[in-house]
């Protein structure tokens, strides 16, 4: 079997957009095949750099297999009239591609049928990816698209050059007016040149390695070896390990070399902070440091070429490092000369966003909200400093007037930080007092991923959830719910931020509360005004919230999905609850008399569900009198069981509140086995459906146990 290969080659494709999109071809390329019976042997691979994406399919079939079918005609009545062929008939046989004679005749329920057996052949793999695969190239997603040639077709830059190959053979696509071939290019420094690829596969890697061309792995590992080389030049120095720097500069070349640059140590004056936001984030440089951590006055470049023997890049790079150093060391002086408290104000002429104002607004609303969460938690019995938390959240903001933040974006938050550090903040505040302000300000806009940290503090946390709560309270009141992949304003990353802090920190919030309150900060403002009429808020954030916890306890925890699914149905606004309490199901999930538990309770839901039984317990109140035995026993044991369970999930011990639980097996299972629920006499129906909608709710705090799935568990709805 053939191996297929696939190469788009365009000028310099944005590092960024590179992963998604050669993930997304991989998944095209892989599913147009699927569909069209031509499933590779092994795992698709890619090649991808700046300038090509390239998806390598082994051993893919070189045509599909024929498919043989039966088809049905006519009723054979309908095909005969006096033993001759109606027109019926022939047309059938015309369709199958058959004589009359050849036809089948076949007998179902409703009588005999004429029947055809016939093979459809299948097509050449070379002559469906010619016409599939054009599509699936130009629909790739790119976050910023370019016309080059004419409109209607558009790619993230222009494609130059496509190679389409079965083994040897060149398959004959044409993709924005290109058409396929086996001719690939080599490195644009090192080997600019056309450059044949003989087969694909390995002939294909081996090709552009030739060229030039490394793959993803290897230019990985090349630029790990050339960064450990270029530091051991410095006695004791390392470099900064930096996984995102890492992806982004793998993706900037194709064939990389390292090399150690300088700057004057006078710029370490400046903080850590600023310096490495310059050398990573504008320049793409790796910081160097010492065993301790402390950053030394080096720097390391990663070239798309193999080296600098006469220095002249490296000079090239320290230059350029320079003027960006002194234009951070002139804005970090320009902005010492007015103080954060004086910035505040400033902040009126700052949009936070069009419909909500300016970020001032912003301060006060988040004041507010910080006052009531300081004061829920320290009511709580957590130790929380409620002043930090509002001279916290009066500066948080100040430094988006500054100077710096404006230059470099990235460290707004942290500017903040370091400028509370240094600034007089109140003539009579303490030194412990600033630190802690200025510590809060610094981590305020963490975690801007699930892999960042959540901040360091408990005034920090507040701070930031406070300030994430108003945003998404505002933009939800406004209407501008986050819909697909749209969400321009981030606001399932500053909720999957909420739930973080709240989980890691532990602290006893209530969503729900949280999010009345962020809402009523903006009662009476001009916002308010502007807000949907239509949506309901509450639930529409409910939902909101579900979403980010299910991604939290899954993606992040690693927990199973139907755990997940069970606790969430009890409830979710004590994020740390209900952290607890999937916790607690995934530990008893292997236990027989917890899975025994959980069969039953679907049994329970079904039976309650097909019976239209709501609320029956109030309709109807149990009646002991005319318990059997199987129900008297159930029930009690069922109460002592009971509050046992409500005092431990009250305490937060649900380990042991499902142990407890589990101990009603032997009953529940007596009264599966010899009590009929839906009894002919209403009212022993009734009686017995009100002792399951008892026993459902009563023991529903934890999980809705109905939705954990257990192997050979039968469903009943006795």
């Amino acid at each position: 079997m053939p191996d297929f290969l696939l190469e788009i080659g365009c000028e310099e494709i944005p590092a960024r957009m590179i992963d998604a999109a050669s993930q997304e071809l991989r998944e095209r390329v892989h599913t147009l095949l699927n569909r069209e019976r031509l499933n590779a042997k092994d795992t698709m691979t890619y090649f991808d750099t700046p300038r090509r994406l390239a998806v390598l399919a082994p051993g893919i079939p070189a045509a599909q297999a024929d498919i043989s079918e039966q088809i049905t005609g006519p009723a054979v009545t309908v095909a005969f009239k006096d033993g001759q062929p109606t027109p019926a008939a022939h047309a059938f046989a015309k369709k199958s591609g058959m004589h009359i004679s050849q036809l089948d005749r076949i007998s179902t329920p409703k009588g005999d049928y004429l029947s055809a057996r016939i093979t459809k052949k299948g097509r050449a793999a070379r002559e469906i990816i010619s016409e599939l695969l054009p599509k699936e190239i130009s629909s790739i997603y790119w976050p910023k698209n370019m016309y080059w040639r004419k409109r209607g077709e558009v790619f993230v830059r222009p494609v130059r050059w496509v190679v389409a190959m079965l083994d040897d053979e060149v398959i004959p696509v044409e993709v924005f007016g290109i058409k396929a071939g086996n001719q690939s290019r080599g490195n644009r420094i090192l080997a600019d040149r056309e450059v044949a690829i003989p087969h694909a596969g390995e002939p294909y890697v081996s090709a552009l390695r030739d060229a030039k061309v490394l793959s993803r792995g290897e230019r990985e590992q090349q630029i790990r070896k050339g960064l450990d080389a270029a530091t051991r030049a410095i006695p004791g120095a390392r470099w900064r390990e930096d996984k995102n720097l890492l992806d982004i500069v793998v993706n900037l070349t194709e064939f990389p070399s390292a090399i150690l640059g300088s700057f004057d140590p006078e710029y370490l004056a400046l903080p850590e902070e600023v310096l490495v936001t310059v050398m990573r984030d504008h320049q793409k440089y790796f910081a160097v440091e010492d065993s301790n951590h402390k950053l030394l006055p080096h720097f390391l470049a990663v070239l798309n070429t193999d080296g600098d023997p006469h220095g002249i890049i490296r000079h090239g790079h320290e230059r350029v490092l320079r003027a960006r150093f002194n234009d951070a060391r002139f804005f970090w002086q320009t902005d010492q000369k007015h103080s954060l408290r004086e910035r505040v104000t400033w902040l009126k002429q700052v949009t936070f966003q069009k419909d909500l104002g300016t970020y001032y607004e912003k301060t006060r609303r988040v004041q507010r909200v910080c006052s009531w969460l300081a004061e829920s938690i320290r009511q709580s019995g957590i130790a929380i400093r409620p002043g930090v938390v509002h001279k916290a959240a009066c500066l948080a903001k100040a430094d988006l007037t500054t100077e710096l933040v404006k230059e470099f974006t990235e460290l707004q938050g942290i500017v903040g930080g370091l400028y509370a550090r240094v600034q007089d903040l109140d003539r009579d505040m303490k030194e412990d007092a600033q630190q802690s302000i200025a510590t809060a300000i610094y981590d305020h806009y963490k975690p801007e991923s699930m892999e960042d940290s959540v901040p360091r503090t408990i005034e920090g946390a507040v701070l930031s959830i406070s300030d994430k709560a108003d945003s998404i309270a505002g933009m939800f009141a406004l209407g501008l719910v986050p819909s697909g992949s749209k969400d321009p304003f981030a606001l399932r990353r500053q909720a999957n931020g909420i739930v973080k802090i709240i989980a890691e920190h532990k602290l006893p919030l209530n969503l729900s509360q949280l999010f009345e309150y962020a809402r009523e900060a903006y009662r009476g403002s001009a916002a308010e005004k502007k807000f949907s009429a239509s949506l309901d808020y509450a639930d529409a954030l409910r939902s909101f919230f579900r979403e980010r916890l299910e991604f939290y306890l899954r993606d992040v925890l690693g927990f199973k999905y139907d755990v997940v699914n069970a606790v969430l149905a009890s409830g979710y606004d004590d994020v740390v609850q209900t952290v607890r309490r999937v916790e607690a199901v995934a530990n008893m999930r292997g236990s027989a008399d917890f899975v025994s538990i959980c069969v039953a309770f679907k049994r329970i839901t079904n039976i309650l569900r097909q019976a239209n039984a709501g609320a029956i317990t109030t309709l109807f109140p149990l009646n002991e009198r005319s318990f059997t035995r199987p129900e008297k026993d159930l029930f009690e044991h069922m109460r002592p069981i009971n509050t046992t369970f409500q005092r431990l999930c009250g305490q937060g011990q649900y380990l042991e509140a499902l142990t407890e639980l589990s101990k009603l097996r032997p009953y529940v299972d007596q009264f599966f086995d010899k009590v009929l629920v839906m009894a002919p006499e209403d009212d022993l129906k009734r009686n017995r459906l009100a002792l399951l909608e008892t026993l459902k709710n009563g023991f529903s705090q934890i999980a809705d146990f109905s939705e954990i799935v257990t192997e050979g568990g039968k469903e009943s709805s006795k």
